[in-house]
């Protein structure tokens, strides 16, 4: 099969479209032929291998891993023995963080990790962004404890994560402020944010404190600047681990922030199914690429300028 792989670590250029041994199919494992996937942070932090601390997980010298991709959608192909939640011929999607693979015209995977059949009447380009942005947000919610009525505001609501997360938040009948630049302030509230704050031309810090979670969707704040937007008892959190790791450091001292750990669950799977086929929560999609130009997809997801997802088409 065709694979997009990276023998060693660097810039997009490291990686390049090779034929690659199918994956094995394991017993209680499901075989997909992908129709769709995605490049995001995520493969790009795990390709480069930034910050350094994370060879220590995916290789010191050389990545372990050499087939990225963290999102998939497709046609189950064959299923193991043991493999009883999906059939031959069922369109599904999921999430894959960890074992990768599915930047692959094949890739395996335990059919108990985040993988769900497609809701009727989506496209596997439609649904292959849904995963990763949702099941962060979600994260980002539960470490919260968001409740209905409450106020959170959103920093980077035009990412995959920020833009998963207003809608994910209005869904659940919360106030949503969101945070993006001058040209998707339209874009924003499209997506159901109740207010919108353009960080080009206003101090978003200046809002006060009102609001029960602060979500940095894209990880350029900081507590220390975010902190007076919050009520008593309120708490911020942020997707990166910031300068010097500090988010990491304050979430061990401080009960106003948290460091969510996202923990891959079928239960979240269920939930954003159910999301996307109820048409609360719409995956955001920036642009598709044609498997053969994925490094072209590198270095656009590498500009910082993605709006939501970039998806890549091998069917």
């Amino acid at each position: 099969m065709r694979a997009a792989v990276h023998a060693r670590y660097g810039p997009p250029d490291v990686v390049r479209v090779a034929e690659v041994d199918e994956p094995v199919l394991g017993d209680g494992d499901v075989l997909v032929r992908v129709h769709a996937t995605t490049v995001n942070r995520t493969d790009c932090a795990y390709r480069a291998a930034r910050p350094f601390v994370m060879r220590a997980a995916t290789g010191l010298r050389r990545p372990r891993r050499t087939v990225l991709g963290t999102e998939f959608a497709g046609v189950v192909e064959a299923v193991g023995e043991r493999a009883e939640r999906f059939a031959v011929g069922d369109r599904v999607f999921g999430y894959n963080e960890g074992p990768f693979g599915t930047h692959a015209e094949y890739v395996a995977v335990p059919e108990q990790r985040m993988m769900a059949t497609i809701p009727d009447g989506l496209s596997f380009e439609e649904v292959a962004p849904g995963t990763e942005g949702s099941h962060y947000a979600l994260a980002f919610i539960r470490s919260a404890k968001v409740a209905a009525g409450q106020h959170v505001l959103v920093y980077g609501a035009t990412g995959g994560i920020g833009s998963a997360a207003v809608q994910l938040l209005k869904a659940m009948d919360v106030q949503v402020t969101a945070v993006c630049g001058t040209e998707h302030v339209e874009l924003v509230r499209g997506l159901g944010a109740d207010r919108v704050v353009d960080y080009l031309e206003d101090d978003f810090t200046a809002e006060g404190p009102i609001h029960d979670a602060v979500f940095d969707a894209v990880g350029r704040s900081t507590f220390g600047r975010c902190k007076g937007l919050l009520k008593p008892g309120g708490v911020y959190l942020s997707s990166e681990p910031g300068r010097g790791c500090q988010n990491l450091l304050l979430a061990l001292v401080s009960r106003r922030v948290r460091f969510p750990f996202s923990i891959e669950r079928a239960e979240a799977m269920r939930e954003i199914r159910e999301l996307i086929a109820s048409g609360k929560y719409k995956p955001l999609i920036d642009r598709r690429y044609p498997f053969d130009e994925i490094v072209e997809a590198y270095r656009y997801v590498e500009t910082g300028q993605k709006v939501g997802n970039v998806v890549i088409t091998l069917r």
